[in-house]
């Protein structure tokens, strides 16, 4: 058991020097953040996984540590696309506004969870936006007193997006009076994930342009300003304020907050050029820069900043699945990770428990302890129609595939009936390698160099973990598991 906690522990360590401008190292799209007293927490989008909308924690704004989850169990009237959480605080309340897709009709509205604590305990209260074909990325503001919560409109219609906003309780449980546009985009070119600050005598409208996701991707950050909250807009005429820079493309969707020392910062997510859709939107730190002269901010990214870290009290919070096709079971038990679960029937993959990649390079193992007629093995799922895998079943070594609705079993090979391990080598041309070990001997080579370009999903990385498939009466046992970035 301590093995797996420590080995755990030593891979998140890992990821704190892969690239400078890092904040929270692998996908975390749509990120928001608060700051309580001297410490700061952050949450982003975890879409199809499970739990949702994980939690960080910093006291410096550069090392993160995951802390758990807004939700461990979903909202009983959402049923997917949890997207865009957004931190508020009203007294000594904290509230979450989120994105999710509605069980009954399956649009995606805004829903709201309060806690008294920051990190954990959040209740949900349900829909607080229902309007249209689709109400996402929710942002709060106070103004003189007065509550505002804004969102995007329309994007799934025939018609210009807009930047709505309507009057917030006093609670923040509940809109009052009619919706009323902030800005509204003609282009249909994209307007999303909007922040706003009051600086001087102007509103500051921060708003995201483009396409979010995947290899297309062509996000970036505008801004426009008003003498009035309500408006009307104007935008600025330098934007984008922030877009391709360095190592980083498609930079978008952001909160502020103020350091102690006053200082404004924007944590927004971007896509790595290097390793690109297979480490997803990561979360990146600039900060804002006001011209005085022209009456205009900037946003500068960031360099240097360390990557997440994690704690190695707690192995369960750092896991995640695609809850939509599968619900695993697992435990630490006389030093084994015991997995397996229920899958849908339109799964072909089976149970994958996974972590989150922070590079496109490196190297999984593991050693799977137990025979039976389930396969048990290492996997990189992207979907359950999506997945790639080695694994062992009954006296052999198998390399699989699931891509096309078809699942298909690429090699294998007879091996004895002790302790094996495995290995899949991921490569930054994207290919992998699979290999297998019994007993003392060396590495043997399964499959080389086989094309994994088509697990990443729209707005999602692959995530590389443990997999099983077969009777849930049945078990796969783990003596170990690691992921070694090179």
């Amino acid at each position: 058991m301590h093995r797996i906690k420590i080995i755990f522990s030593v891979i998140c360590l890992l990821k704190c020097t892969l690239l400078n401008a890092q904040t929270i190292a692998g996908d975390l799209a749509d990120p928001s953040i608060i700051r309580v007293d001297s410490v700061y927490y952050a949450t982003g989008t975890s879409s199809e996984w499970a739990p949702y909308f994980p939690i960080y924690r910093s006291s410096n704004l550069k090392d993160w540590h995951q802390t758990g989850y807004v939700f461990d169990k979903a909202p009983e009237w959402t049923t997917g696309s949890f997207w865009a959480p957004e931190y508020y605080k009203i007294g000594d309340t904290y509230y979450i506004y989120y994105t999710a897709r509605r069980k009954s009709d399956n649009r995606s509205y805004i829903g709201v969870a309060t806690s008294k604590h920051p990190d954990r305990g959040f209740t949900d209260h349900g829909i607080i936006i229902e309007h249209g074909k689709e109400a996402i990325d929710a942002f709060v503001f106070n103004d003189g007193g007065q509550l505002y919560i804004t969102f995007k409109a329309y994007g799934l219609d025939d018609r210009p997006i807009e930047l709505l906003g309507a009057r917030l309780s006093a609670d923040g449980l509940k809109t009052e009076g009619e919706y009323f546009t902030l800005l509204k985009d003609t282009s249909r070119a994209g307007m999303e994930g909007q922040s706003i600050l009051k600086i001087n005598n102007y509103y500051y409208l921060f708003y995201s342009a483009g396409n979010c996701c995947g290899q297309g991707c062509s996000y970036n950050v505008s801004v426009a300003r008003s003498a009035n909250f309500k408006g009307p807009y104007q935008n600025f005429n330098g934007n984008p304020i922030l877009s391709e820079k360095d190592e980083w493309k498609c930079m978008g969707h952001g909160t502020f907050v103020p350091s102690a020392d006053g200082v404004m910062y924007y944590l927004h997510h971007a896509y790595n050029k290097k390793s690109d859709v297979f480490t997803g939107r990561e979360a990146l730190m600039s900060q804002l820069i006001y011209q005085e002269y022209t009456g205009w901010p900037l946003l500068q990214l960031l360099p240097n900043n360390t990557a997440a870290k994690a704690d190695g009290n707690s192995l369960d919070r750092h896991w995640q699945w695609d809850f939509r096709h599968a619900t695993p079971s697992y435990k630490l038990q006389k030093g084994m990770l015991r997995l397996s679960g229920k899958q849908t029937k339109d799964n072909l993959t089976g149970i994958a428990l996974t972590v989150r990649p922070t590079s496109d390079n490196f190297d999984l193992t593991t050693a799977v302890v137990n025979r039976n007629k389930a396969l048990k093995g290492l996997t990189i799922y992207g979907d359950a129609n999506a997945a790639i895998g080695i694994g062992v079943e009954g006296d052999s070594v198998k390399m699989w595939k699931v891509e096309k609705n078809k699942r298909v079993i690429i090699k294998a090979a007879r091996v004895q009936p002790s302790t094996t391990q495995l290995k899949i080598s991921m490569s930054p041309n994207k290919t992998c390698s699979f290999f297998y070990q019994t007993e003392k001997a060396s590495w043997i080579e399964l499959a080389a160099d086989v094309d994994v370009k088509f697990l990443p999903q729209w707005d999602r990385s692959p995530r590389p973990g443990l997999h099983y498939s077969g009777n849930e009466k049945d078990n796969a046992q783990f003596s170990f598991f690691r992921l070694d970035n090179k």
